[in-house]
């Protein structure tokens, strides 16, 4: 097995098709085919489904991607720890901040601080809605993530960090009868909600809280992206649940939107550092995570800081 297979298997799986990977690698198609038996003869196991659509990775395949990618990303490090030996730290980092998260608000204090405590470390940061950091950890393409959760995945450890409570947020004209004071999600649920999906980690609290008082959420729509969200309580559409330092930044884009912290049960989700226990972090990945631990530390005007 050399590096160049587990580049190329790698590829494939990504691109989802032996033609395309072998188009972006500018080698042909039988080369290619034989670098694939080449690794299945050398693991005795089947590692990719072959169909029409394209091709997908089998348990077996699963494993190895996960496993190649971490390896790869070493001899990635490795090299540049040889060659900048006695230097500065360097290197590139991948980091996962979940966006509906007061992770979502470190980006650029991570960024100035990384440029400025150690600028030869290459930080790429995720930020998407429609991936499981958990499951891009997992199987090597993040080497850390800042996600909500609090651990149960094999292979991966959990570190909380940070209690978020969550806020209601409306347009002012949602506004209650009341002196401004904490809501009850039994006055919540004739409200109209516009929330994330079902699999979303925050709209998982919100379900549980208001089955927890045999509530029924009045849901008029399931938006992925948070821009979306905060758009439509503009507009007066609907309103929403959200993390408090997610609350905070819809009110500072519009002088219509009010938030109002929830009680009755309050409503809250674990911010957890997130990396995998099989592969240890490289020596820049390890000075990102202490500065992660840090920021998060900084965000208590966001929610209880988990020690």
């Amino acid at each position: 097995m050399n590096i160049r297979r587990l580049k190329s298997f790698i590829t494939i799986v990504d691109m989802g098709s032996i033609t395309r990977a072998a188009d972006a690698l500018h080698i042909a198609q039988p080369a290619l085919s034989q670098q694939l038996v080449a690794l299945e003869e050398h693991f005795k196991r089947q590692l990719l489904i072959r169909s029409q659509q394209g091709v997908v990775p089998t348990e077996a395949g699963k494993v190895l991607y996960g496993h190649a990618n971490a390896m790869l990303r070493q001899f990635a490090q490795a090299e540049v720890d040889v060659l900048s030996a006695g230097q500065l730290l360097s290197g590139r980092v991948s980091v996962g901040l979940a966006p509906f998260s007061a992770a979502s608000t470190l980006a650029m204090s991570l960024l100035s601080e990384m440029r400025q405590r150690h600028p030869g470390i290459l930080l790429h940061l995720v930020e998407s809605v429609g991936q499981a950091y958990s499951e891009l950890v997992a199987n090597g393409r993040l080497e850390m993530a800042l996600l909500h959760g609090c651990g149960g995945i094999k292979g991966l450890h959990y570190q909380p960090l940070l209690e978020e409570s969550l806020y209601f947020v409306a347009h002012a004209d949602f506004d209650f009868d009341d002196e401004g004071g904490p809501l009850q999600v039994s006055q919540l649920a004739a409200m109209p909600m516009v929330l994330p999906p079902a699999y979303n980690f925050v709209r998982r609290a919100i379900d549980e809280a208001f089955s927890l008082h045999q509530q029924t959420i009045n849901i008029v729509a399931e938006l992925e992206a948070v821009k979306s969200i905060a758009r439509a309580v503009d507009a007066g559409l609907g309103c929403t649940i959200m993390p408090k330092a997610i609350a905070e930044h819809i009110q500072s884009e519009s002088r219509n939107v009010i938030i109002r912290s929830i009680s009755g049960p309050a409503i809250g989700q674990t911010l957890s550092l997130c990396v995998s226990d099989r592969t240890p972090l490289s020596e820049p990945a390890a000075a990102v995570r202490e500065l992660l631990i840090e920021l998060t530390s900084g965000l208590t005007q966001v929610g209880r800081i988990l020690s």
